[in-house]
């Protein structure tokens, strides 16, 4: 076993309780350290997934770990939140935050983790090539001049993480290379997946652990986990990557359903029960990416 997948699993089996609940900033100073530590953005997942006492803070420590998979170079010890969608959608031509110059104007309408960010990346448009709109990715720091970020719309699950709004008023950003749609936004989608479900598969597993769940079902978790990790050193953009992520994550509904029916705290099976629904955000998206994928293999030489 590699020294990164044991890293990965070694939370999991562990009884060590969960950090305390000292609210989403108590949540944010221990994160940082945790994700500093970690040998890798998926070990660093799973970390964070087992030391949280809440499906909030698990996700959280997932979608983290998946900005630092998407920008490897970045300062992973610094939180940060990806700016994409707007008041018409993600999609490339809903985008009419402006960059020109290295200067941002425009608005974004949900940002997860955005209040706790300090480092926003922010897809804008730069202009247009053969009919199509031309997206950079830029970094801006929430406390620069011509920003300002505004709490958002709140959820009825996973209350403590903070949706936020962004409005750029000619702030200044530093441009990563590459193509902002193709190279970040796009591959988010299965990144995010990948180490946010990770994340909350730890969780689950760390919970089993300290409460003595039955050791076949405890199994099947590690041996999901194990999947997921080698699926975050795939490529995100390859139909393979997303056909077996499609059956990872309907083999891991699978167990949570066996993993319900286990001995759980009372507080934990109340949130649960409010917080589950988070497995299901953005099915339809998987489905659409799933079904594409297999167009394409079809199609494949």
């Amino acid at each position: 076993m590699s020294s990164s997948l044991a890293a990965a699993l070694a939370p999991t089996l562990s009884a060590q309780p969960p950090w305390p609940d000292e609210g989403a900033a108590g949540w944010a100073a221990r994160a940082r350290g945790a994700l500093a530590e970690a040998p890798d953005p998926f070990a660093a997942a799973a970390s964070l997934g087992a030391r949280a006492d809440r499906v909030a803070y698990a996700f959280a420590g997932g979608y983290q770990a998946a900005l630092w998979a998407l920008v490897p170079g970045r300062d992973r010890a610094r939180l940060a939140a990806l700016c994409v969608t707007e008041a018409g959608g993600g999609h490339p031509r809903a985008i009419e935050a402006r960059a020109d110059a290295g200067r941002l104007t425009g608005e974004k309408t949900y940002v997860t983790l955005g209040a706790l960010a300090e480092d926003l990346y922010v897809l804008a448009r730069e202009g247009e090539s053969d009919g199509r709109p031309r997206l950079g990715l830029y970094v801006v720091d929430p406390t620069a001049d011509g920003v300002v970020v505004a709490p958002g719309p709140s959820a009825p699950f996973v209350p403590e993480i903070d949706h936020a709004t962004l409005r750029l008023d000619g702030a200044r950003g530093s441009r990563l290379e590459g193509d902002g749609w193709s190279d970040y936004a796009r591959p988010f989608r299965t990144v995010e997946d990948v180490h946010v479900h990770g994340a909350l598969l730890a969780h689950l597993l760390a919970l089993g652990a300290r409460e003595g769940w039955e050791r076949p079902a405890r199994e099947r978790g590690l041996a999901l986990l194990a999947a997921l990790a080698s699926l975050a050193a795939a490529d995100p953009a390859a139909p393979t990557t997303h056909l077996a992520l499609a059956g990872a994550l309907d083999a891991t509904r699978g167990l949570v359903e066996t993993l319900e029916r286990c001995p759980w705290p009372d507080e934990a099976r109340a949130r649960w029960d409010r917080d589950r629904r988070i497995l299901e955000v953005a099915a339809s998206a998987r489905g659409a990416r799933v079904e594409a994928a297999w167009t394409r293999e079809a199609k494949a030489p």
